[in-house]
């Protein structure tokens, strides 16, 4: 038999491996040797590689400019591409020139006023000082009687006691006549106005009570000014019930105001049901002269 031939007794080379596969079978991947080729070229040939690349060092070939598509940005856009349009102003930043010194003035004013309010309202709650020894009838004046302060709410001995003020008029009739009217209730109706309503008005709430607190501070019992601020609160006072009964009519058709007389009825607090204390609850009335009404105020200027 040939030393090349294939079958089961053929003889083997010195250097060739006994093959763990089955007799007479070549090994996965060989081919059988022939005479004319080498021992080593029997052996399975490598796989291919992978292709060769290029060095990054070496030339690289020039690549296409991309065509941008539509709706996208260009990477490189020409120099003479237009800027976007500027934002409208809006605000005060939209107004001319002079309109903006207007409003800047108009600022300042009002910050200039709330500075010097709340300067005269803390010289007029704070303790005697040299300012307020100076400039106290300043302070005086402007405070009084608009925003006065009154502390009794943190007083030792609060207040426990209902007032309501009250006031009539003396009117002549378009004919001729003169004639009273009853008391209108300015109290009740300040009450009226602000039950029930979530966001009562400054107005509503303390104008009456303050006006008759600054009437009971600036006169004695018998109802006459102990200060240079009483003609002052009577004024204040008059004006506020002059304006309260031309808001109800009471002058009626073609009428006149000529005057008008305060009252007060002030009663106690009844205390709660567990107390013992004993208080009395019949109404005690303060009744103050008649004031005559001036022909400006009768005929509306205090509005």
């Amino acid at each position: 038999m040939d030393a090349y031939d294939n079958g089961s007794h053929a003889r083997r080379g010195p250097a060739e491996p006994q093959s763990p596969a089955a007799p007479g079978r070549p090994l996965p991947g060989t081919e059988p040797a022939t005479a004319d080729q080498p021992h080593e070229s029997r052996q399975s040939p490598s796989r291919p590689g992978p292709p060769h690349e290029p060095s990054q060092s070496g030339p690289e070939e020039p690549r296409e400019r991309s065509q941008s598509r539509p709706g996208e940005p260009h990477d490189n856009p020409t120099p003479y591409a237009l800027a976007p349009p500027p934002e409208p102003r809006t605000g005060v930043a939209a107004l001319s020139l002079p309109y903006r010194i207007g409003v800047a003035l108009a600022l300042a004013a009002v910050a200039v006023g709330v500075c010097a309010h709340l300067g005269m309202t803390f010289l007029h709650v704070a303790p005697p000082n040299t300012l307020t020894k100076q400039h106290g009838r300043t302070i005086d004046e402007w405070i009084y009687p608009e925003f006065e302060q009154n502390w009794k709410l943190f007083a030792p001995n609060p207040l426990q006691q209902n007032i309501s003020v009250q006031v009539r008029a003396e009117i002549r009739t378009a004919g001729g006549e003169a004639r009273t009217t009853g008391w209108y209730d300015l109290s009740a109706q300040d009450g009226r106005a602000i039950d029930g309503n979530l966001l009562p008005s400054h107005t509503q709430q303390n104008e009456l009570r303050r006006a008759w607190d600054f009437f009971v501070a600036t006169h004695d019992g018998s109802n006459r000014p102990t200060g240079m601020r009483g003609a002052l609160a009577e004024a204040y006072l008059r004006r506020i019930g002059v304006l309260r009964l031309d808001r109800d009519d009471a002058a009626g058709p073609g009428g006149r105001l000529e005057r008008v007389q305060f009252r007060s009825r002030t009663t106690n607090v009844p205390p709660p049901e567990w107390s013992r204390e004993q208080v009395a609850t019949t109404p005690v009335y303060r009744e103050l002269p008649w004031w005559p009404v001036p022909e400006a105020e009768a005929e509306g200027g205090v509005r």
